[in-house]
């Protein structure tokens, strides 16, 4: 009986420490408010029966107006028979700021099932009022500055974005970050599309802005704004040299009044309406130094930073054709992704690879950092002593504005003979050692031989005229061509006429368009367009000066039929009297239209069999 009493007490301990374990107790409260105004600050317990709450009586920096209130929230869910509940127990109070500045919201504690739960602390800033904002009343809150957008324009003051830099004036390859950061007062309706302007002349890093971030506030020139940032980027000047960033644009569509106003329940209410206003970055521009001359090292790769030079051999007593590494640490903050390997020298008989790299860093005000480890790996092939000389590394410190260096200690290395050597297949290094000769001998030249007569020459051959002469004969050509086309172009009638029928094609295409979407006010215009233009053009005659008179005195010198003036004619009318008449019929535009084509297509026949 005992035993079973044991295990009963196990099983309920097991089951507490579970049940402790599912408990939390935080704290929940705004990151920023406003001197003057009123917040709520939670502490939510979730997992347990709370009693007993306890929070220091005064918190400094602002004054407790009423709590807590108490609510309690229960969910239950059954899902494939495994029921499982949750309860959620919410402590609120109701503060007051009444200082500027950032303070410390302090933890409170709560006893669950006799023990005691204590709960995070939050950091909050406390912003001044608006400048312009409307004095307070006893017991109430500070009003904010009321905003002057309408419908038909949204005041710059009341939503804007700027361009955000760390520093404007830099050394080449001096990280600086510029932060694209929107300011509103203004409710948001839709976000349109936003253009970040081209770093032209800077090698980019974009940070990772999170997807759920929220907008919070910030006291910027005198008033509280709601702000978010919409893009953070790390650059690196290429060159020296003043460079301008320009504009980035964001369309945003805002809540605001319309001007009417509406009785309600609770009295005269302002009707919202929509107001879509396209927002631009003022452009800033970076003076960027070059790197100073004097003092600079033979063997700069290019580093700009602050780093730390970590060089380091796998080992200096090796046997012949056994592998080698040497691994260089660069440590530290600057334009990491832009430092050149630093360089080796190895002796003649080492077999060498490409180095191998890794980066390692994360993305920062001041910019990349982390490490950066190149690996050089070589193979010695002969057994003796051999030296590599020391390994430098430079980089330029913007901080001191001064070159800085550091290097390797030389490496000695002693290779012993090989003890497989004879058993190995030679290498490629091997192989192309034993090809190395001196310059006085030369190889043999094997395989098939021509033969050249040497009394035979280029000059004064039938190629080598050929290449004076057509190149001459195609320059006469040429000019010839060009010549009648520059007179052509010269006659701007001809010209005019010439292009008369390929102009009105272009226009009849667009009224197709327009009579097969049924816009009649717009077929209508551009048929005239067209056939006024295309007598106008044949003609010779400005459309200003135009009349059915002269139109049909000019047909008749062309020798035009009286038909055919009859049927411009009656497209004019009908064309001018459908503009203003009632809604034609579709029937009734496709005729218009086909004569139109019909019409001008005869005209061009007439002229060619008269020519």
């Amino acid at each position: 009986m005992k035993k079973y009493w044991f295990l009963l007490v196990l099983l309920l301990i097991s089951i507490s420490n579970v049940s402790a374990d599912d408990i939390t107790f935080v704290i929940s409260a705004p990151a920023n408010t406003v001197k003057g105004a009123q917040f709520q600050l939670q502490y939510v317990l979730r997992g347990g029966e709370g009693q007993n709450i306890e929070v220091p009586e005064s918190i400094k920096g602002f004054d407790v107006l009423f709590g807590p209130s108490v609510s309690q929230m229960y969910s239950s869910s059954n899902i494939n028979g495994k029921v499982t509940s949750e309860s959620n127990i919410t402590y609120t109070y109701l503060l007051m700021a009444k200082e500027e500045g950032t303070f410390s919201l302090p933890a409170a504690t709560v006893k669950v099932n006799g023990r005691s739960y204590k709960s995070n602390t939050a950091q909050i800033k406390v912003l001044p009022p608006d400048k312009n904002a409307q004095p307070a009343q006893p017991g109430q809150q500070v009003k904010a500055t009321t905003s002057a957008s309408t419908a038909g324009n949204v005041d710059p003051k009341d939503a804007f974005v700027r361009a955000i830099f760390s520093k404007t004036k830099v050394n080449e390859q001096e990280a600086v970050t510029v932060t694209f950061r929107f300011y509103t007062v203004l409710n948001i309706r839709d976000v349109g599309k936003i253009q970040f302007p081209e770093f032209e002349g800077f090698m980019t890093e974009d940070f990772e802005l999170a997807a759920n971030r929220q907008m919070s506030m910030e006291h910027y020139n005198g008033r509280n704004y709601y702000t978010i940032d919409v893009k953070k980027t790390l650059l690196f000047p290429q060159r020296s040299g003043k460079m301008t960033i320009p504009s980035g644009t964001m369309e945003i569509v805002f809540e605001v009044a319309s001007g009417r106003k509406v009785n309600t329940f609770f009295g005269p209410q302002e009707v919202m309406t929509e107001a879509k206003k396209t927002l631009r970055t003022s452009p800033v521009t970076v003076d960027v130094s070059a790197l100073p001359l004097q003092n600079k090292p033979a063997n700069f790769s290019g580093a700009v930073g602050s780093f730390t030079y970590t060089p380091k051999i796998s080992a200096e007593k090796v046997k012949a054709n056994d592998a080698v590494t040497i691994t260089l640490n660069i440590n530290g903050t600057g334009n990491l992704k832009l430092i050149k390997n630093p360089e080796i020298k190895f002796p003649k008989d080492f077999e060498t690879y490409d180095p191998q790299v890794k980066n390692d860093f994360r993305l920062t005000e001041n910019g990349l950092s982390g490490t950066k480890t190149i690996e050089y790996m070589f193979i010695p092939r002969y057994p003796g002593k051999f030296t590599i000389p020391p390994i430098e590394f430079s980089y330029f410190d913007p901080r001191s504005n001064t070159y800085k260096a550091s290097s390797s200690p030389s490496y000695t290395l002693d290779v012993d003979k090989d003890p497989n050597a004879g058993k190995n297949v030679s290498t490629s290094y091997s192989n192309q050692r034993d090809v190395e000769v001196d310059q006085d001998i030369r190889y043999l030249k094997t395989g098939n031989i021509s033969f050249k007569d040497p009394q035979s020459f280029f000059v004064g051959s039938l190629p080598y005229w050929l290449w004076y002469i057509i190149p001459l004969l195609l320059f006469i050509l040429f000019s010839i061509i060009y010549r009648k086309q520059i007179k052509a172009n010269a006659d701007i009638a001809l010209m005019r006429t010439k292009k008369a029928n390929k102009v009105a094609t272009k226009r009849l295409k667009l009224a197709k368009q327009y009579l097969q979407s049924q816009k009649k006010d717009n077929f209508y215009e551009e048929i005239l367009r067209a056939v006024w233009g295309y007598l106008s053009d044949k003609l010779t005659i400005p459309v200003a000066n135009l009349n059915r008179e002269n139109i049909e005195t000019e047909l008749l010198k062309y020798g035009v039929g009286d038909d055919l003036i009859s049927q411009f004619m009656n497209i004019l009318d009908t064309g001018e009297f459908a503009r203003y008449a009632p809604s034609e019929s579709g029937d009734a535009m496709d005729k218009l239209y086909n004569d139109t084509v019909e019409a001008i297509g005869k005209m061009e026949s007439t002229i060619k069999k008269l020519k």
